[in-house]
């Protein structure tokens, strides 16, 4: 028998043999693999097989709180917003059951009763419309890893029915726990409130308000240029030269600071955007002056009927004051400003009208 140590003594022939190198982009593809983090292998095995399974067709998350989570109740949430027609406002699935002191990982009861509902004492306090409505929700991260989750809104409904079960005396005593954290949620959020909280720490409220915004200049402005036809009736004018105190102008050329008012008075509470928007679009001569009418970029549709919608209005007001200040009160009570004043050049005859 031969002894270990000795045997390690022994000189090894044996060359074990040496793989090829890759070439081409095989070499690259190898160099790449090389510099992935854990983190980053993971993903990729998950996102393949989600491929493999066909999950390739499902909502995606077009927000994430990523390091701003949910807080509530001393448990923090990751909180999405889906790319479905609803925009779904969802709470991952670990953090919803630890939210309601529940086990993050709790077992299925089939696919009708999710987890933190699961239980007797429940029983009788579970709709379909609620059942419906706490279903599980399969979603990608915007990183593209497959996710579980539960509606934001279901929340509040979900800790009723454990004070529901609690005031009715069916909770076990190690249910009873559940219920005082359920009691706590309840009086740290509402229904409605829960959506404004997903949307803050998702950034969601900041893309609802400029889609918001998208949408209202694009049924307001419109690239092309419609012809010109006069818009601004002289009673308008003869309505603000007497609220300011000023002689109405024999000639069609005006003072700039009439432009200025005008600004004020009409374009800037047609609708939130739309002001810019037609400064943006008007092209200008090497004098500065816009080489067209900015009513004239108003959609025949929206923007230029209420444009004259809002005229006969402000000349209405015009005859019922007494002077500019009190003109002013009663079109700030009827038609807000929408954001900023802006200055127009006023300096042709037409001033920009």
């Amino acid at each position: 028998m031969v002894d270990c140590k000795q045997k390690s003594h022994r000189k090894d022939t044996y060359m074990p043999k040496k793989e090829p190198m890759p070439e081409g982009r095989a070499r690259g593809g190898v160099a790449r693999a090389n510099k992935l983090t854990d983190v980053q292998r993971k993903e990729i095995a998950q996102r393949g097989a989600a491929a493999r399974w066909g999950k390739g067709e499902m909502n995606q998350a077009i927000c994430a709180s990523g390091d701003t989570p949910l807080r509530l109740a001393g448990v923090e949430l990751d909180a999405y917003v889906l790319d479905d027609v609803a925009q779904t406002r969802v709470l991952s699935q670990a953090g919803y059951l630890q939210a309601l002191g529940r086990n993050k990982r709790a077992a299925k009861r089939g696919d009708e009763v999710p987890p933190m509902l699961q239980g007797a004492a429940f029983e009788p306090f579970l709709t379909p419309e609620l059942l419906k409505a706490v279903q599980p929700v399969e979603f990608r991260t915007p990183s593209g890893l497959v996710a579980n989750g539960y509606r934001a809104e279901t929340l509040p409904l979900v800790c009723e029915v454990y004070l529901k079960a609690r005031d009715a005396g069916t909770l076990a005593p190690n249910q009873k726990r559940i219920a005082v954290q359920a009691d706590v949620l309840m009086r740290g959020l509402a229904t409605l409130g829960i959506i404004a909280l997903v949307d803050e720490v998702t950034g969601f409220q900041h893309f609802r308000e400029q889609n918001a915004l998208a949408k209202i200049l694009e049924r307001f402005v419109t690239e092309e240029l419609r012809p010109w036809v006069s818009t601004f009736p002289r009673d308008y004018y003869k309505g603000l030269y007497k609220l300011r105190g000023v002689e109405y102008p024999d000639t069609p050329q005006m003072p700039s600071y009439i432009g200025h008012l005008t600004n004020d008075i009409v374009y800037k509470r047609l609708a939130p955007g739309v002001l810019d928007e037609l400064k943006r679009l008007t092209p200008r001569t090497k004098s500065g002056r816009p080489k067209h009418k900015l009513h004239q970029r108003l959609t025949a549709n929206a923007g230029y009927p209420k444009l004259m919608a809002h005229l006969g209005s402000v000349i209405t007001i015009m005859k019922l004051s007494t002077d500019y200040a009190d003109f002013k009160i009663k079109l700030d009570k009827l038609h807000p400003q929408y954001g900023t004043t802006m200055q127009l050049p006023f300096d042709d005859p037409g001033f920009g009208l």
